[in-house]
Formats: C-alpha cells, sequence, structure tokens
C-alpha cells in the first residue's frame, strides 16, 4: 500500500511557489548597488573618469621607462664583455667584502644575543639584579679585607711571641755567663 502511494506521489507534477526577491551585486570592497536603481553612482564614474588619465599616464612612462632599460643594456653588454676581465674580479672582491660585513654583523649580534640571553638566566636563577651583585661583591671584598687583616693581625702576635719567647731564652741564658 506504501509503495503505490510513493509511486504515485512520483507520478504528479509538484507545485513550486516563486517569490521575488532583491538582489545585490558586490563590488570591489563589498560595497554594492541595486540592480533595480540602474547602474553606478555619479560619484563612482567621476572617480573612474578622473583615474583614466593618471593610470595612462603612469602606464606611458613604465613603458618608456622599459624603453630605456633595454637600449642602456644594448649599449652596456658590449662594455661588459669588453672589460669582463677586471669588472668579474672586482664585482667578487665587492660581493665577499659585502659578505664578510654582513657576516660580521651576524655574528657580533649573535654573541650579544647570547650574553644578554645568559645575563637574564642568571638574574632569574639568582634572584638577583647587576645592582645586587655589585653590592654582594662589594661586602664580599670587605669580609675579605677584614679576613686578612684578623689574620694579619694573629700572625703578627704569633711573631711577637716567638719574640719574646726567643728573647727570654737569650737574656736568662746570657745574663748566667757573665
Amino acid at each position: 500500500m506504501a509503495d503505490r502511494d510513493r509511486d504515485r506521489d512520483r507520478d504528479r507534477p509538484h507545485q513550486i511557489q516563486v517569490h521575488p526577491q532583491h538582489r545585490y551585486n558586490t563590488g570591489p570592497g563589498g560595497k554594492g548597488y541595486n540592480m533595480s536603481e540602474g547602474g553606478p553612482s555619479a560619484g563612482k564614474v567621476l572617480a573612474v573618469m578622473a583615474m583614466l588619465p593618471a593610470g595612462g599616464i603612469l602606464l606611458g612612462l613604465a613603458g618608456i621607462t622599459f624603453v630605456g632599460t633595454l637600449i642602456g643594456l644594448c649599449l652596456t653588454t658590449p662594455l661588459f664583455i669588453i672589460f669582463s676581465p677586471v669588472l668579474v674580479p672586482a664585482a667578487l672582491v665587492v660581493g665577499l667584502a659585502v659578505t664578510g660585513f654582513l657576516t660580521s654583523g651576524a655574528f657580533g649580534l649573535t654573541a650579544l644575543s647570547s650574553l644578554s640571553r645568559v645575563a637574564n638566566y642568571i638574574r632569574q636563577v639568582t634572584g638577583t639584579s647587576p645592582e645586587q651583585m655589585a653590592e654582594h661583591a662589594k661586602r664580599r671584598l670587605a669580609d675579605t679585607a677584614g679576613y686578612v687583616g684578623q689574620k694579619t693581625k694573629e700572625a703578627g702576635q704569633q711573631v711577637q711571641s716567638k719574640a719574646q719567647e726567643v728573647g727570654g731564652e737569650r737574656g736568662g741564658a746570657g745574663g748566667g755567663r757573665t
């Protein structure tokens, strides 16, 4: 029964309803105009008319430049061929010099970047700034100077006590002989 209904529906023509819609054509920049308005606005036409001579002039200048370049190339090619034993080594020397300068600059920037990275890493690990590190170094230097001063004083006292011991032994021994 269901198969018969499907077959019957297939044989019947379907009705389609059409609703009129307004369509918009979009131009460059997503701006469009209504087809029913009859074309672009007067402002757009004036803009195209104003830009047409400027575009033509620029296109003409490009053509003149291209022709001048071709003429110059035709005239200088024999000179390049004649002077190539001089020009090729000179070009190589200039090219190598420029390459050397650029390479040295790249190495210098890489070195500075690496040193900066190491300094930042040390600051993060120790949690100190360069001023704090300098202050810590000054304190360590003062502590070391104090320690060296104390040891020098102790060494001086030991030398003095040894001198007194040696002087006391000589004084007692020398006094008994007379």
